[in-house]
């Protein structure tokens, strides 16, 4: 019982990982890095993401990934 206890733990503190090897097993690509992609903004918001880029020094991508984290977070487990 003890071994069962032990690897259900392993299993609880590492999903993460065990699901990012399955999805290997499933698609032969890791799901972690970074990938590009294109998308369209409004000007807008591509004039405000250009200001919080100057302010802060981040990247627009990185600002993007932030933001769309915490959206994400907000409304599921991600």
């Amino acid at each position: 019982m003890i071994r069962k206890n032990i690897i259900n733990k392993i299993l609880k503190e590492n999903k993460e990982y065990f699901e990012a090897f399955e999805q290997y097993d499933k698609t032969k690509e890791l799901p972690i890095g970074r990938k590009r992609i294109d998308i369209t903004l409004d000007v807008r918001i591509i004039k405000k993401l250009r200001e919080i880029k100057n302010k802060t020094g981040k990247p627009i991508s990185q600002i993007i990934e932030d933001n769309l984290k915490k959206e994400l977070s907000e409304k599921s487990a991600f």
